[in-house]
Formats: structure tokens, sequence, C-alpha cells
């Protein structure tokens, strides 16, 4: 396999993986979030097990074995309330970003059009959910506040 073609697959299996870890935290969310915001929290469930479900077959199709979700993932903080819950929604919407940020740089063609349309999709949720934007979407570093990678618990 080509070093760039080798890149993009180490950048779907990111991708997929933070997919992985959203779909987990949009469960802790919806378990917390008030009844205001429940659609809005089922609808972004929703489009990232569908954005997970996508990335296995992209995978795939670069002859990558999947990379599993794991059985659970530590937060990065303790989710005991509504509003606990939408600051998590919201870091969960930045930590996607970030990785479909580096898979916009490693994929090509039509693969990088769809990952710009994730990272755009996902700075738009973090936008709904934190009520503010910030700089660069997804570019976390650029401000000096990398946000940490989902950690997956034993």
């Amino acid at each position: 396999m080509s070093e760039a073609k080798d890149q993009e697959l180490r950048a779907l299996q990111a991708a997929l993986a933070a997919e992985h870890a959203a779909v987990y935290g949009y469960g802790v969310v919806g378990g917390k979030i008030g009844d205001g915001q429940r659609a809005e929290a089922h609808t972004a469930f929703d489009a990232h097990r569908a954005r997970r479900d996508a990335l296995v077959r992209e995978v795939k199709d670069l002859g990558g074995r999947p990379v599993a979700a794991s059985a659970g993932y530590a937060l990065p903080f303790a989710v005991p309330d509504a509003a606990a819950a939408v600051r998590f929604a919201a870091e969960l919407e930045d930590r996607v970003a970030g990785v479909y940020a580096d898979l916009v740089r490693a994929a090509g063609g039509g693969r990088r059009a769809l990952a710009a349309e994730a990272l755009r999709e996902a700075a738009v949720r973090a936008v709904r959910w934190r009520g503010g934007s910030v700089a660069f979407p997804g570019l976390a570093e650029r401000a000096g506040t990398a946000p940490p990678s989902a950690a997956p618990t034993a």
C-alpha cells in the first residue's frame, strides 16, 4: 500500500474510532439531556451512527479491517445533569471535527469531500450545543487547546 493510502486509511480508522466514541457519548447525553433538547440529541446520535456505518465501508474499500468500538469510553468530565450533557455534546462534536480535519488533510477526491462535509456538520452541531463558534472548527491546536482523544476504558 502506498504511503498516501496508508495515511488515508489511518485517518479513516481514527474517524471511525471517533464516531464509535460519539455514538457511545450520545447515549450518555441522551440519558441526561433535558426534554427540550432530546430531539436534537437523537438527531445527532443518528447522524453519528450513519457516519460510523459509512466509515466501516470506506475502511473495507481500502482493504482495512475496521476498528471496533470499545465496550466503554472514559468521559472527559462527569455528566450528572442536563447542563453537563450539553457541554459534553459540544465536546463530542469538537473531537469528531478534529479527526475529520485530519481526514480532509489525508484523503483525496470524494473521500476528502465527504470528510469536509462531516467536519462542517460536526462544527455546526458544536455551535448549536455551545451557543457560539470557535475560530477554526476541528483545528483546536491552532488555539493551543487541542482536545484529548476519547480514551477507551478496559
